[in-house]
């Protein structure tokens, strides 16, 4: 402890309740942190060594939020609080006041700037820096505000997509190196990026030595960017640079999602950072004995519809929005929005409600994962109150079943294709459904194709971590094979995945590295694994541009057609169904076979075929009315570049009939 002199000069007084956070104010800082159940809190101030004032009562509190207002403060320090009297439930004890806390406030936390593997982090503080008061030049650039209907999601991983050395980026792992990639990303099609979760949280928390937390899902600070995704170690850069990135990805007409986790924090087990010892009763949902309740799986559950708590979350989400220029949000485990205390869980939750009412919020994109991990499951029927989305795992799973030939799916497939009315006519909008078929959670493209199993036993958890519900199917060999014919096919089944994908109603999302066919060796939750296995290989994208190429193609056929771009459901006059013979409507409908022509102004602008078959099958295409020829756009069984004609002057034409191989998708179009 140092003594008086710094103390002195500093001019302190009361100061005020609002707003909560540290802020510029009377040529001085104010700070202000709630807790009702403290009985005394401290301001701790390291300048650079600790400084600790007392707030004291009446002066600085008011109602349950302590404040204080001091002058003559440097231009960058760290701080915390601590406090006395915050209930522990899970030991019976008040709270051990020599923790100090961090501000869940502050918009920049004091973090490893290096990213690291070792010991878990024990301790993180609150840190001030002018930086963060400075307007940022945004250079008048505009945000994309692309129609909903219109979006082609990349859901992508920031350290994964240009940490691995063929990336051959600047700063490998950084907000600033996606800027270096978006000539790629526009190359694919890609119009939105969704970032898996970007708020600060410790990788090294994962408790088996070589393995750590590295997806980032169990956030410690809801206003802080990780620091370890810029590329200045100085505290405060991360600001910026999360900024310019966006700006430089908004010039290019891309949005930018978070995938931002408010159902529970990284503070697990007996780990207290920062909400636990502030106001644990007030920021988490605790049973009759005061033990947090678990409905993530990770051990607690953020009290959402807290008056205070879902302040914190509004005000969260408008920090990113204002002042990040963020364009939308996916919510992990969204049902957890809707819960209540005792198990209640509300129809028209208190938290959803404001989200509708906010001038800011109300206006960005908003998807929800409608469910949670202990059963909440509310496909379709999320109470959203406004314009959200869902990430529709019956539109995975239906089209995983019938590309891969299960019998009797061809209904569902057919319904998945046509936006999944069956759960969103109410809400009014194809654009209701994210469509996926694979994200970071489970198999991705290439391990849906090549394991009929997870294998997941670098995670060190004996196997029995991830889903065994994976809908796969391995062609005929698991795992690795130098077999050409099951090559063949592994790639032609990622063709029929990509194509279903894009000519599906709906908003596209297409996962990191499907675009090359990445692997990570059968492991269905890698969220522990910093290598390979998670890491865009951008030497693999060379070996493979002819997956590239077809995906790359039909997202610019997507883009092309106004009718997969709309938000409205297919009618009848839309869209026509086709059998194995001529004009036999709906034959197949229980079977491996499916055959649709699209029509703009009334008249077939496309006809697409699926076989799920093991044998091939011979197809009828519909006459044309104005006695025009169908031409072979593309077909999943042939080689590149023969598997999706580029130029409109080399289409085959072709007779009435099409021979369809084995496990084949194909559109024609007329000319």
């Amino acid at each position: 402890m140092p003594d008086g002199t710094i103390l002195n000069s500093l001019s302190i007084k009361d100061g005020i309740a609002y707003p909560l956070g540290v802020s510029q104010s009377a040529g001085g800082l104010n700070f202000a942190i709630f807790s009702e159940h403290a009985a005394q809190a401290s301001l701790c101030l390291f300048l650079p060594d600790l400084i600790e004032i007392p707030l004291t009562l009446p002066h600085h509190k008011t109602g349950n939020i302590w404040h204080i207002h001091i002058q003559n403060l440097p231009k960058e320090f760290a701080y915390g609080y601590r406090f006395e009297g915050a209930f522990l439930p899970e030991k019976g004890l008040l709270y051990d006041p020599a923790k100090i806390l961090t501000d869940p406030y502050s918009k920049l936390v004091y973090t490893p700037l290096v990213w690291e593997k070792r010991k878990k982090l024990e301790q993180i503080l609150s840190y001030y820096s002018e930086e963060q008061f400075i307007a940022f030049d945004w250079e008048k650039v505009a945000r994309p505000n692309l129609p909903l209907a219109s979006l082609i999601i990349y859901e992508m991983h920031v350290r994964g997509f240009t940490n691995h050395p063929s990336s051959k980026v600047k700063h490998p792992g950084t907000f600033l190196s996606i800027i270096e990639k978006i000539p790629y990303l526009k190359s694919l099609g890609i119009n939105a990026i969704e970032l898996m979760p970007v708020f600060e949280f410790d990788e090294r928390s994962h408790p088996t030595e070589g393995l750590c937390n590295y997806w980032g899902y169990a956030p410690l600070h809801f206003f802080q960017p990780m620091n370890r995704y810029s590329t200045e170690k100085k505290f405060g850069s991360v600001l910026r640079e999360f900024k310019e990135m966006v700006k430089e990805l908004h010039k290019n007409q891309i949005e930018v999602f978070l995938d931002v986790v408010y159902n529970h924090t990284g503070e697990n087990g007996h780990q207290i950072l920062n909400l636990r010892g502030i106001d644990n009763p007030t920021y988490y949902l605790l049973d009759e004995k005061k033990q947090n309740l678990n409905y993530t799986g990770c051990g607690n559950t953020f009290h959402c519809n807290e008056v205070v708590a879902r302040h914190l979350i509004l005000d969260s989400l408008r920090y990113w929005v204002s002042e990040m220029h963020v364009d939308g949000f996916r919510f992990d485990l969204a049902s957890i929005l809707t819960r209540g205390e005792k198990d209640e869980v509300f129809s028209f939750a208190p938290i959803l409600k404001l989200m509708r009412e906010d001038p800011i919020l109300s206006q960005t994109k908003l998807i929800a994962e409608p469910w949670d991990a202990a059963g909440l499951y509310q496909l379709g029927h999320f109470p959203h109150f406004g314009k959200w989305s869902e990430w529709n795992d019956f539109y995975r799973d239906s089209v995983r079943r019938f590309i891969k030939g299960t019998q009797n799916q061809t209904s569902g497939f057919a319904t998945a294709l046509c936006g999944s009315q069956n759960y969103y006519d109410k809400w009014g909008s194809s654009s209701a459904s994210i469509n996926f078929v694979t994200s970071h959670d489970g198999f991705t493209m290439n391990d849906l194709v090549s394991y009929q199993q997870k294998h997941n036993e670098k995670n060190q958890e004996e196997n029995r971590d991830g889903t065994n519900n994976n809908e796969s199917w391995n062609c005929g060999q698991e795992g690795p094979t130098t077999n050409p014919e099951i090559l063949k096919l592994r790639k032609r089944q990622m063709k029929n995945f990509f194509t279903a994908l894009l000519l599906s109603q709906g908003i596209p999302m297409i996962l990191m590295g499907d675009e090359y066919g990445h692997t990570r060796t059968g492991n269905n939750n890698a969220w522990s694994q910093d290598n390979e296995e998670n890491w865009f290989l951008w030497d693999r994208l060379e070996k493979n541009q002819d997956l590239f190429r077809f995906l790359s193609l039909l997202i610019a056929f997507r883009k092309s057609h106004p009718l997969f771009c709309r938000s409205k459901f297919l009618k009848k006059t839309d869209i026509d169904w086709h059998g194995l013979k001529p004009f036999e409507p709906n034959w197949g409908i229980e079977n491996k076979f499916l055959a649709f022509s699209l029509k703009e102004e009334f008249e077939p602008n496309m006809y697409v075929a699926f076989n799920s078959f093991h044998k091939e099958v011979e197809l009828f295409l519909p006459p044309h009315p104005k006695e025009t020829r169908w031409y072979r756009l593309t077909d999943s069984s042939k080689e590149s570049p023969d598997d999706f004609i580029e130029k409109p002057t080399t289409l085959p034409t072709l007779s009435s009939s099409y021979i369809l191989q084995p496990y084949s998708s194909f559109i024609a179009v007329p000319s």
